[in-house]
């Protein structure tokens, strides 16, 4: 109790045991001593780290760091690496505090080169930190303390705040290493335990793995006997043998499970054609059969959802969205679309004719028409708390719509990318994902003349934001953000502000991973820095571009459903042809053109619209 400085319990723990009349055995003079004689030595390391810190003397600090903090504590604490890292900086800049004479000149540029040197070797590791990724420009800073990124350093209240961190990790970390016998073996029993722990867990993971493994075994020797079973029945039609519907209906059962086979039996009728019709999956080698969904009565639909109760309405979007999701990829999916949109679902574009082979963009253009639209998107976007998952849906919509450029004049005139930039400014607080679309959303917008010009008014905060989302752990964002430097940096202004702030150290930090297209995307966005160009013509005229992306839809989208249907309530499917069963039409099938991808060259930064999982495809392609 002692050791771990438990005084009141120990003074309750002696008051107990005398008024008992037991007596506690107290430690040996030797031992005592030596306990004794180890606190004023630790007391007097304390001191000289800080009396070190203080003077500016860097050479006995460290000395002082390598020969007492344990090299464990040092090589993997993320708390030891952050403090070294500061320290490095706090005696860069120690003799620029005072009166800059010649002295303190030479001086600061010899630490200057060691402090390179720091960086180039300890210090890398650290190089994809955030809060840190600003201060590998400091070597290649002249003077410190005008420079916009570390003005900072030079505050009164800069030193004291490191100081007092220094202090708390030296009083947790320089402590006695003479713990108790009871303490040694308590952490041993418990480290066991742990292990034990994660050897039943290993079991229960591998005999899981083995179970599985087993069925995929059984389910390949399976396919491969159907699979032989159906190329004699090909050569038996060659010979003018015909395949009954009932040998159909068998291979079915065999190739699917129960679930799979009930469903499979109700819909499908092979004697009459026309129940079904066969489309290429994207996800699946060859011809599948896909039933159409049933019509619905759209307009006892929009009846509901503009005068029913909150209820209703909750489920009834919530069946609609499911149907979309859920539908197969391919012609079923393009149905579901088609009639949402012929029908004007949402009631605001019925004079609207759109004609185009994209059916994703067929949808952002019937959106796009919608009065009010964004401004309700982007007031919900602002409103919600960053946790919030109406917020994270609301932002991946309009970073979907930013494809279109009449969407994005919009969003560039109500300040989305002032709002966007403070929310990236602290990007450890956000989702991957909220992250990832963000960071594509202000790309879209910064490729526009007009969003240039938005980041020119504040060019510095800016850059600050974008070179710092360089450094961050989640390298998807990378594209994006090397997008958005290379179009704002056309813009003289910002060019210059880059310069000021040593943009192109930074970048050439960055450029030593062994990364081939990062480093050939940093080189791009370093010539354009260091071009002379005029800002090019305004393109926020040019007409409206087809915004051709694949026909993807995000996998997680039904995730977390608040909306849970009650008790005996009909919900999704069963709610839409319970309620809502629309008379059966022969809806003509749209074939499909296959929309061809933007050609995007990867060693360049993005020069167009994307969004993020079409841009993934494009480049594993």
């Amino acid at each position: 109790l002692k050791f771990e400085e438990f005084e009141e319990t120990v003074q309750s723990f002696d008051k107990e045991c005398k008024s008992k009349g037991k007596l506690v055995s107290k430690p040996r003079g030797t031992t005592l001593r030596d306990s004794k004689t180890r606190v004023i030595k630790l007391s007097r390391l304390r001191k000289d780290f800080l009396s070190s810190f203080d003077d500016g003397d860097h050479k006995v600090f460290f000395e002082l760091w390598a020969e007492n903090i344990p090299s464990d504590v040092t090589d993997t604490d993320s708390d030891a690496l952050s403090l070294e890292f500061y320290s490095h900086v706090h005696f860069t800049v120690y003799p620029l505090r005072g009166h800059p004479g010649r002295h303190d000149r030479t001086e600061f540029e010899e630490r200057r080169s060691l402090f390179k040197d720091y960086l180039e070797t300890r210090g890398s590791v650290l190089s994809q930190t955030t809060e840190l990724v600003s201060y590998y420009a400091l070597p290649f800073v002249s003077n410190p303390t005008v420079h916009p990124s570390f003005k900072h350093l030079f505050r009164d209240s800069w030193i004291p705040q490191l100081k007092e961190k220094l202090e708390q990790f030296l009083s947790v970390t320089l402590k006695s290493s003479n713990s108790p016998r009871l303490l040694s073996l308590y952490v041993s029993f418990f480290a066991m335990q742990q292990l034990q722990l994660q050897r039943v867990e290993a079991d229960r993971r591998a005999t899981s793995c083995v179970r599985k493994f087993n069925k995929m075994q059984a389910d390949y020797h399976n396919l491969i006997g159907i699979t032989a079973e159906l190329v004699d029945s090909l050569e038996a039609t060659v010979s003018g043998n015909m395949i009954s519907p009932e040998y159909l209906q068998s291979v079915c059962v065999r190739l699917f499970n129960s679930h799979m086979r009930q469903s499979a039996v109700h819909s499908t009728d092979f004697t009459r054609p026309g129940t079904g019709y066969y489309s290429m999956s994207p996800y699946d080698d060859g011809y599948k059969e896909v039933p159409m969904l049933p019509s619905l009565d759209y307009e006892k639909l929009k009846k509901d959802m503009i005068g029913g109760s909150d209820r209703l309405k909750s489920l009834l979007l919530q069946a609609l969205r499911w149907r979309l999701t859920r539908s197969l990829p391919g012609e079923q999916r393009d149905t579901v679309l088609q009639a949402y949109i012929s029908n004007d679902l949402l009631e605001r574009d019925s004079t609207k004719q759109v004609r185009s082979w994209n059916f994703w963009c067929v949808c952002r253009v019937y959106l796009s028409h919608i009065p009010n639209l964004l401004k309700l998107l982007t007031g919900a976007l602002k409103e919600e708390g960053k946790d919030s998952l109406t917020r994270e849906n609301v932002l991946v919509a309009l970073q979907k719509l930013s494809l279109r450029r009449s969407q994005q004049t919009a969003m560039i005139a109500d300040d989305l990318i002032g709002w966007l930039v403070d929310e990236l400014q602290d990007p450890d607080c956000l989702s991957d994902y909220t992250l990832e679309y963000s960071a594509a959303l202000l790309m879209n917008l910064c490729l526009r003349t007009k969003g240039k010009r938005k980041c020119a008014d504040k060019a510095k905060h800016v850059l600050k934001v974008l070179t710092d989302l360089l450094g961050h752990e989640n390298h998807e964002i990378r594209p994006y953000v090397n997008g958005a430097l290379y179009s704002i940096l056309c813009i003289p202004s910002v060019r210059e502000e880059a310069r000021e702030m040593s943009v192109e150290e930074i970048l050439r930090c960055y450029s030593k991973e062994e990364n081939p297209d990062l480093n050939r995307q940093i080189e791009f966005i370093i010539k354009q820095l260091n071009s002379a160009e005029e800002e090019g013509p305004d393109s926020d005229d040019e007409e409206e571009e087809d915004d051709n992306d694949e026909d993807l839809m995000e996998t997680d989208l039904d995730k977390e459903e608040v909306l849970q249907p009650q008790h005996s309530e009909l919900s999704g499917e069963s709610l839409l042809t319970t309620e809502y069963l629309g008379i059966m039409t022969n809806m003509t099938r749209v074939k499909r053109k296959a929309t061809p991808l933007p050609q995007t060259n990867v060693n360049e930064p993005l020069q167009r619209p994307v969004t993020p999982s079409s841009h993934r495809n494009i480049s594993a392609g």
